[in-house]
């Protein structure tokens, strides 16, 4: 019994120190590239090694990146940041209440209002039926077209993620709250909307960074120099002739720092959010 238990540890660690010897190389390594590339010259940086640069330019490639067409990477941050803002906003909101009103009220429809949510993480997403409705809606090209887009691709996920804490919430808090004259409204956001703070989290961080780091929707839904959003500044570096890599890598770094930030910091948050309605109370 004493050989088995002294072996499993030993498993144990040899498993773990592969995880992270994985993740290094996943994870660090890429990164690692690309701060070493956007620190050198052009003609270093065309080399693409994986080496110390000679001479650190990273101020100079700082300021050339955001001064590139009429400083575009600084009005691309202004309008991911309104973007991601006003999307999660309404992502969540929208997605605690649905789930509220799923997991509380069970009627013939909830089997088929069921099915269209699991339907909007399976079946992918049409873009030639979306641009043709936000042409008639007058909403092609536009901020709130885009927002639309992004609460609509969102949605499905953290409706699934709320519904599952809210099914941990006993239902005698409802009819506590009830019996003290609440309605609906002040039941949810009075009652059961504080205690999803932990799955808020969660949704906030995770549908920021997609939404932030969505390249494919602002491409098709808003075109335009003025409507650019990070992701799309890093057409400013690269053409069919040539490509600044050190420019390129240097934008990389600057619309990588944001995501990378919320993840340090809610990290512990986002797991204690994904788990908090695995097992039912």
């Amino acid at each position: 019994m004493t050989v088995v238990e002294n072996r499993r540890p030993r498993k144990n660690i040899a498993l773990s120190l592969v995880a992270i010897l994985l993740s290094v190389v996943v994870f660090l390594v890429p990164f690692a590239f690309i701060v070493l590339t956007a620190l050198k010259s052009r003609q270093e940086a065309s080399r693409l090694d994986f080496s110390w640069p000679t001479q650190f330019q990273f101020v100079q490639n700082f300021v050339d990146v955001v001064q590139a067409r009429d400083y575009m990477l600084i009005i691309a941050f202004i309008n991911s940041t309104i973007l991601t803002v006003a999307s999660v906003t309404i992502m969540v909101v929208l997605a605690a209440m649905v789930a509220f009103v799923l997991q509380r009220r069970r009627t013939r429809w909830t089997g088929l209002i069921n099915f269209l949510v699991l339907s909007g993480l399976i079946i992918p997403p049409a873009v030639v039926p979306t641009i043709w409705v936000l042409q008639k809606l007058g909403l092609f090209r536009t901020m709130p077209g885009l927002i639309l887009v992004e609460v609509a691709f969102g949605l499905s996920f953290c409706i699934l993620l709320f519904r599952a804490f809210i099914a941990t919430i006993p239902r005698e808090l409802d009819e506590a709250a009830i019996i003290d004259g609440a309605g609906p409204l002040r039941l949810f956001f009075r009652v059961v909307l504080p205690l999803l703070k932990s799955v808020i989290i969660t949704c906030v961080v995770v549908q920021s960074v997609t939404v932030f780091n969505d390249f494919v929707n602002p491409l098709y839904f808003l075109p335009g120099d003025q409507n650019a959003t990070v992701q799309l500044t890093l057409y400013n570096f690269s053409s069919s002739y040539s490509t600044q890599y050190n420019l390129l890598f240097m934008d990389i770094l600057l619309i990588t720092i944001p995501p990378l930030i919320m993840f340090l910091f809610f990290n512990k948050r986002i797991v204690a959010g994904m788990t908090a309605g695995a097992v039912k109370g």
